[in-house]
């Protein structure tokens, strides 16, 4: 299953065409380092969702300092096993849909790649539509005015630079994360000295006070910025880490992409909490105007920079997720594909703002199904099979010891997704399960997802999954 090309050495650090579909990259076109693995991780969390996320917090009655320590600790969880799945990607050379093969067999894993696929669609849609308010409001403090046709232009603006990244693949997302998120990180160390400067921030006030509620508080911002948000990363992470180099330590790999989501996030998050306890608001653009207005030009570019960072990684692993499932295309082809109906999605936000927060809404709670896929994975991984799996079986039917498809994983995934709905408190009503509504809109989805479905595959599966020592050490590069 291995390609035999190599890439010139002189080649390594340009920015060239990604012709890789979903089988194993050759060792000489790994040529990633973990340091720009941090770089590429550190920019997709850049972005204003974060610190509008961050808001929550105060917004749902915590106080900024108890919002502050959630958002903390939990990342430390979340962050963790993003940082465990990245190695499954350094040491098989393999994309994250094809791994799961090992645990749901080969056409059993077309269920969670197509998830995956339509779900990286419609999140390249949703990021571009947040940010075109923010964008509009900080051009109107710059005098530029527009109104719907300057929607649309910055809507195509941003739509065109990240489809085109993503065409050429992994080697031009890194060289953009490369030279410009050290730009950006420096944009927002100024925003934050400004922010502290300008921003009179209220550390100890909190509105939950009434039995229950501070706990309810707490358990919906984990899920939303805590544990949940390095978890919703899981099905993307092998997809660039199989590019580091082989000769990459594992603890540097695990650091690496750890540190990269955890910085960020954590940092971003706990600027929009700062903002939100000293103005009293959560909206974005009022965030970000009034706080900000005298740097708008930097600003805009950061804020410009936040999707395309995001988004060039949605529609990489998109084209990565429609390989897996058996789709017999050029992985650029399937790129456009994406970007095409990506862009009819934002077109339908643009004209039906109420619709579009509603999807928004709608895509934020059916991540669920992350967290007991996720579980599922790592069991299989690192419990049962001890961190060696042959790589040549994932692209046969004995990927699985059950056959092609591994009715138990699915039986599995399925106990899970009833599990965490039944402890999920979304914002559409179908995604408020009765554990969550009787016990106080708490949400422990997350949790919940993961101990079903981790659980029964286990007990499911464990007498079954034995991989030979030798031949998994020869498979894994």
């Amino acid at each position: 299953m291995r390609s035999s090309t190599a890439v010139p050495a002189a080649e390594s650090e340009g920015v060239r065409f990604d012709a890789h579909g979903v089988e194993p990259i050759p060792a000489p076109a790994r040529d990633s380092t973990p340091w720009q693995q941090f770089w590429i991780w550190t920019g997709a969390n850049i972005a204003p969702i974060n610190w509008v996320l961050g808001s929550l917090g105060v917004t749902l009655g915590l106080s900024l300092i108890e919002t502050i320590a959630v958002i903390a600790i939990g990342n430390l969880v979340g962050c963790a096993v993003f940082g465990l799945f990245n190695l499954m990607g350094h040491r098989t050379a393999v994309n994250q849909m094809v791994i799961g093969r090992a645990a749901f067999g080969r056409r059993g894993a077309i269920v969670p790649g197509l998830v995956q696929g339509l779900l990286t669609m419609g999140w390249v849609g949703v990021n571009t539509w947040v940010v075109l308010d923010l964008v509009l409001a900080i051009l109107a403090r710059m005098g530029v005015e527009g109104g719907l046709g300057l929607k649309y232009l910055v809507a195509a603006v941003i739509m065109v630079v990240q489809l085109g990244l993503a065409l050429y693949g992994f080697y031009a997302i890194r060289t953009f994360e490369k030279y410009t998120v050290p730009i950006t990180v420096l944009i927002m160390g100024v925003m934050t000295v400004l922010a502290a400067v300008q921003v009179d921030p209220q550390w100890t006030a909190s509105t939950a006070t009434a039995p229950g509620s501070k706990l309810t508080a707490v358990t919906q911002l984990l899920t939303a910025i805590g544990i949940g948000w390095g978890i919703s990363w899981l099905p993307y992470s092998a997809d660039y880490s199989r590019f580091i180099r082989p000769s990459a330590s594992g603890a540097s790999v695990f650091w690496s992409t750890a540190l990269g989501m955890y910085l960020p996030t954590v940092w971003l998050a706990a600027l929009g909490a700062y903002l939100s306890s000293g103005s009293g608001g959560s909206d974005p653009s009022s965030l970000v105007t009034n706080t900000f207005g005298a740097l708008a030009v930097p600003v805009l570019l950061l804020v410009m920079h936040g999707p395309v960072a995001t988004n060039i990684l949605n529609l990489y692993s998109c084209s990565l997720a429609a390989l897996s499932v058996g789709i017999r295309i050029a992985r650029w082809k399937l790129t456009l594909i994406a970007g095409a109906v990506a862009s009819v999605v934002l077109v339908v936000f643009v004209q039906a703002d109420d619709f579009a927060r509603a999807f928004d809404h709608w895509m934020v709670s059916i991540l669920v199904w992350i967290s007991p896929w996720a579980s599922i994975v790592l069991v299989d991984y690192f419990v049962l099979r001890r961190g060696r799996v042959d790589v040549g079986s994932l692209y046969t039917d004995d990927a699985s010891p059950y056959g092609p498809v591994n009715w138990r994983a699915l039986a599995s995934l399925a106990a899970g997704l009833v599990a965490a709905w039944s402890w999920q408190f979304g914002m559409v009503p179908l995604t408020q399960g009765p554990i969550a509504r009787a016990l106080n809109d708490t949400d422990f989805s997350w949790l919940s997802g993961s101990l079903v479905a981790g659980g029964l595959y286990y007990l499911l599966v464990r007498s079954r999954v034995a991989v030979p020592r030798e031949a998994a050490r020869s498979a894994n590069v």
